[in-house]
């Protein structure tokens, strides 16, 4: 990288288990979820193409700002840009420097697509069949604390519990069937999968285009199911603690912070 480059931040990996779940989370519940919450904590739903779908129009879900509305999408986005595997919802490699080094470049051997797809589906189904990250123990604090958490408005954005689409309905743009064993579901990933600007944006948006302008500087609503397993927190790694992290929500999140940051050593600890 250089000075004149623009695109750079760092980012941490999501979590991938349980995804099948969210990917089962029906567009209408996301909205319900959006519409409920106060006007200054109101989230975006950015509507994004499902890929495999014939580019139907889906809430985004997947990534840090929400830019995939299924696994499949996900998945082949992952292979081309983490592993510079093409496939058909991936055609093109990604230019290094600016340069073409695709096929007929000298640098790639081998015509597009690198793969058929059936590593994509395969990887979607994966993910599809984990299991979300389990609670801990519920003891009386881990209650209290669950109390003190809703209280101040953390649970505004970080939602739970969350039903699922029933079995059998279609989504992604009807690529894909709820199957039983993740329709009527109840989970809790203490997220509503939706964008906030609460100051830590890095003025990325979903794409460099007019309709995703709003994006630039939202996140992704973090899921926290599986925190505990979890050493570096928020987008870009840069939080060690959970308190570090409060500490940065700030925007529309600026008063569930000072809420937070009111709250006896005792609260503190069981929230």
């Amino acid at each position: 990288m250089n000075d004149l480059d623009e695109t750079r931040t760092f980012r941490l990996s999501t979590n991938l288990l349980g995804n099948g779940y969210v990917e089962c989370i029906s567009d209408s519940t996301l909205t319900a979820i959006r519409d409920a919450q106060p006007e200054e904590m109101r989230g975006l739903a950015p509507e994004v193409p499902v890929l495999e779908g014939e580019g139907r129009a889906r809430i985004g879900r997947f990534g840090w700002k929400s830019q995939h509305a299924s696994l499949v999408s996900f998945s082949a986005d992952a292979y081309v840009n983490e592993m510079g595997i093409t496939s058909p919802l991936f055609l093109d490699e990604n230019t290094s420097s600016g340069n073409f080094v695709g096929f007929g470049s000298g640098y790639d051997p081998l015509p597009e697509p690198d793969n058929d797809g059936t590593d994509v589906e395969a990887f979607a189904l994966f993910i599809r069949s984990t299991k979300a990250p389990p609670r801990g123990p519920i003891t009386d604090d881990v209650r209290l604390g669950q109390k003190v958490f809703e209280e101040i408005g953390c649970a505004v954005c970080h939602v739970s519990p969350i039903v699922t689409a029933a079995p059998g309905t279609p989504i992604n743009g009807g690529a894909f069937i709820v199957p039983s064993a993740l329709g009527s579901k109840i989970v809790r990933p203490f997220s509503d999968f939706l964008l906030h600007d609460i100051g830590t944006g890095d003025g990325i948006p979903i794409q460099p285009t007019p309709e995703f302008a709003e994006t630039a500087n939202k996140m992704r609503t973090a899921p926290l199911w599986g925190l505990r397993a979890r050493n570096r927190l928020m987008h870009d790694g840069f939080s060690f603690t959970k308190n570090e992290a409060i500490q940065r929500h700030d925007g529309q999140a600026a008063d569930v912070r000072d809420a937070f940051n009111a709250l006896d050593d005792t609260e503190k600890a069981q929230l």
